[in-house]
């Protein structure tokens, strides 16, 4: 495990404007994965020992951390993030926290998955930011309690071991553990506070829970489906097509640029495995003045050969959902839209079920990475 690129210590007092102007960040290698702490796809901050200045759900909240130089409470400075309050020793001869003492937030994915790399965002956090961080992670079946995930007999591994951070910085760091997870333990050491955490990785589905729904939604972020590419990101990412639930504004689908050529975009997705497609949404919910005009969809079993067409280029209407059963199944692993000219889509949703191989070989898979 190792830092992309790492941060310590404090950022200058803010000096007015612009509090981002200062901001420490960089790219990472791994953000282009789906965040599996999003908390659209039901992530929730479960418990935590401390939340004095600023809550727990904070943490998980989708946009960047806002900062209100003029917003005070009867506790202290209101922050948009985690912020819990200073630890203290034990006595007037003791009066510093011994190095043990820490806080600690429970976290449970949104998907189950592969962590390969997270960001504590400590936006904001200039001098109030914890000295060092540490990360574990545990896999439990079900819906375990606070409680039951701090039982004596259950096995945390480290992801990210205590390593000391910067304030007002996006601290980064790669993950190499090639197992499922299903809930973290963030530690912040001595205290302090935390703007955003995000965990990138890979959603690994349970496939009995697949098996039992049948037929479902074979590209959704919360099933295994993955965008593999786009032509465009101008306004939205593509992964926003296969969010949970039908979208709630513009900027929640994706949409692109204003073409002046000739060509058009398009979006490939990887579905969950190998499928039979029975049923098609695409959805243009508030895309307007700007959704696709038309939209085909094709189709391919495996990582190469043709590409079949699935449904022909069909004109699209603003913001409608539209809905197409296919005349026959459709068997396929990858599959793309194209739209035309330009525009956007607010979701994909294609409603199938897996394939006695597809299914195979996603039961290995889980096997594999420990579920």
């Amino acid at each position: 495990m190792t830092a992309t690129a790492h941060f310590t210590g404090d950022a200058n007092p803010y000096g007015g404007g612009d509090p981002y102007a200062d901001y420490r960040t960089a790219d990472f290698p791994f953000t282009h994965l789906v965040d599996l702490a999003d908390r659209r796809l039901g992530a929730g901050v479960i418990a935590a020992n401390d939340e004095f200045f600023a809550e727990r759900e904070n943490l998980l909240k989708p946009e960047p951390a806002h900062f209100d130089p003029e917003r005070f409470g009867h506790k202290g400075k209101i922050m948009d993030g985690w912020e819990t309050r200073r630890r203290r020793g034990v006595s007037a001869a003791q009066p510093h926290p011994v190095d043990e003492d820490h806080d600690w937030a429970l976290v449970r994915l949104g998907a189950p998955g592969v962590v390969r790399g997270i960001v504590v965002d400590t936006a904001h956090f200039r001098g109030n930011y914890p000295q060092a961080v540490s990360v574990e992670a545990v896999s439990l079946p079900g819906s375990p309690s606070p409680e039951e995930l701090g039982a004596p007999d259950v096995k945390w591994t480290t992801l990210v071991p205590r390593t000391a951070i910067g304030g007002h910085a996006a601290n980064g760091f790669a993950v190499d553990e090639g197992r499922r997870f299903t809930h973290l333990r963030v530690s912040q050491h001595p205290d302090g506070g935390i703007a955003r955490l995000r965990v990138y990785g890979e959603v690994a589905p349970d496939p009995a829970w697949l098996t039992a729904l049948g037929t479902f939604d074979l590209v959704a972020l919360e099933n295994g489906g993955r965008v593999e590419d786009a032509s465009d990101r101008f306004y939205s990412p593509a992964t926003n097509t296969i969010q949970p639930g039908r979208s709630r504004k513009m900027d929640d689908g994706w949409e692109t640029r204003r073409r002046r050529d000739k060509g058009n975009d398009w979006i490939r997705y990887r579905l969950v495995e190998q499928a039979d497609i029975r049923a098609v949404e695409i959805d243009t919910a508030y895309l307007k003045g700007n959704s696709a005009g038309w939209a085909s969809l094709s189709a391919r079993d495996g990582e190469s050969g043709d590409w079949t067409e699935v449904l022909p280029r069909t004109r699209l209407q603003p913001d409608t959902n539209h809905r197409f059963v296919l005349p026959g199944a459709v068997r396929a692993e990858q599959v793309r839209i194209d739209i035309f000219p330009d525009g956007g889509i607010s979701r994909l949703r294609l409603f199938g079920s897996l394939t006695e191989r597809g299914a195979g070989r996603l039961t290995a898979r889980h096997a594999e990475l420990g579920g």
